[in-house]
């Protein structure tokens, strides 16, 4: 008997987005193992995905948007081969969910892991905002009447979800125990006190919402702010390290944090995130400080895992 397959059609190359990584890309051995053949087809290239979040450079992005259209219009005719279609976030980023309608028109079972409100109308990329305005928010709706099962990520999501489609699964995004070890050591092992914050591009400027907290703070005592994952990030008077993710130094430099943060702004998209910063410290025994909405609740026991602030004061 042969092997089931899957297609994945997902936004990014592997091993480059927190989002996939932590989703569902560490489950590919145990799927292969269970017998499973994985195809993997991501809209955006390695060389896109360099340039994706930089400013500018319109017309490298825009022949990467066509290229990435060309591969899935390729995928739609082999889509007949594959036992499954596991989709993440859309098939094509843009305007009307015609991709969409062919994958449902010619895959034998689709699922939908869905794990932000990318539905909204107002979410916007500073990098790209020509392209946040043609995105096609009709497209997750599509995905989520249409598909055999949607996973989600928080009780928002999954409750919001389930208006369209009753099989639904709520999965909220793990690590792996077997590489996120708790720290043992807990002195303060560098000159000063670490705060961190690991996550990409397009969040990091959430950052940028404690940057009074850090200036009062600098005014009490000496430390560093570490940030992962957006290696141009800076911060006036404040003596920051910040470094591009790759795979080789995340958990290491993670390692170094005496203190993770956490924050969000109070806003609807918040919902749909699944506290995955928070797990990361915690996995790696790292106190963890967070703002108090959304998931943060169900990852975070307040004064006993971690720390649920709700303003400047309390940051």
């Amino acid at each position: 008997m042969s092997n089931k397959k899957i297609l994945i059609l997902c936004p990014y190359p592997e091993n480059s987005a927190p989002s996939q990584r932590l989703k569902f890309e560490q489950y590919y051995p145990f799927f292969r193992e269970a017998g499973y053949d994985i195809t993997i087809s991501p809209f955006v290239s390695r060389s896109f995905w360099k340039i994706i979040y930089k400013k500018g450079k319109y017309i490298s992005k825009t022949w990467f948007t066509i290229t990435g259209y060309i591969h899935r219009a390729k995928d739609i005719f082999r889509l007949h081969k594959y036992d499954l279609v596991y989709i993440h976030l859309w098939v094509t980023p843009l305007g009307f969910p015609l991709f969409e309608r062919l994958t449902r028109l010619r895959a034998k079972k689709i699922i939908f892991d869905i794990d932000d409100l990318i539905y909204l109308k107002d979410l916007k990329s500073k990098a790209t905002p020509l392209v946040s305005k043609l995105k096609g928010a009709g497209k997750p709706l599509y995905l989520m009447r249409t598909s055999d099962h949607v996973i989600t990520c928080t009780p928002y999501l999954d409750s919001f979800v389930r208006k369209y489609n009753s099989n639904t699964t709520d999965i909220s995004s793990t690590v792996d125990t077997s590489h996120y070890r708790p720290r043992k050591d807990y002195a303060v092992r560098e000159n000063k006190i670490v705060l961190g914050w690991s996550g990409s591009h397009s969040t990091s400027k959430y950052l940028h919402l404690l940057d009074e907290v850090f200036h009062q703070l600098r005014k009490e005592i000496d430390f560093k702010l570490i940030v992962i994952g957006d290696a141009g990030f800076s911060i006036s008077d404040i003596d920051v390290e910040a470094i591009a993710w790759t795979e080789e130094m995340e958990l290491p430099t993670i390692s170094r944090f005496d203190i993770g943060l956490y924050p969000l702004p109070d806003e609807e998209w918040v919902y749909g995130k699944s506290g995955l910063k928070a797990i990361q410290y915690m996995a790696m025994g790292i106190p963890t400080v967070a703002t108090s909405i959304g998931t943060n609740f169900r990852v975070i026991q307040d004064g006993e895992s971690g720390f649920l602030v709700k303003d400047e004061n309390e940051w």
